[in-house]
């Protein structure tokens, strides 16, 4: 196979994995913007990190995927999974609740 036939079928292969990985996150996002918390994990509550463990190992597994895949095509990292990570954790008292921030990432990522 050719080098460019093999590069091509990777980039075909990111394409449709970061497509995956933004329904995916579009799915979580909704379900907290409906008042489930703990995507962010701002609480860090044990049982709401139990509750959403699958869901972040299934985000967290496809952003690894993608940055391998954008590594071997000379592309940077896949943004959207390195800022989804950098918006988790504990925040101050006087920031929003997990359900305003998620619905603030779906109405940007509507425009996007």
């Amino acid at each position: 196979m050719s080098k460019a036939k093999r590069l091509s079928r990777l980039d075909d292969r990111r394409v449709e994995l970061e497509a995956e990985y933004r329904e995916a996150l579009v799915a979580a996002l909704q379900t907290t913007a409906a008042g489930q918390w703990g995507l962010f994990d701002h609480k860090q509550d044990k049982l709401a990190r139990a509750a959403l463990a699958p869901t972040l190992a299934q985000l967290n597994e496809m952003g690894a995927e993608l940055d391998d895949l954008r590594e071997q095509l000379a592309m940077e990292p896949f943004a959207l999974h390195r800022e989804f990570l950098a918006a988790r954790g504990p925040v101050a008292s006087h920031a929003p609740g997990e359900p305003k921030q998620a619905q603030a990432w779906l109405d940007r990522l509507s425009r996007a």
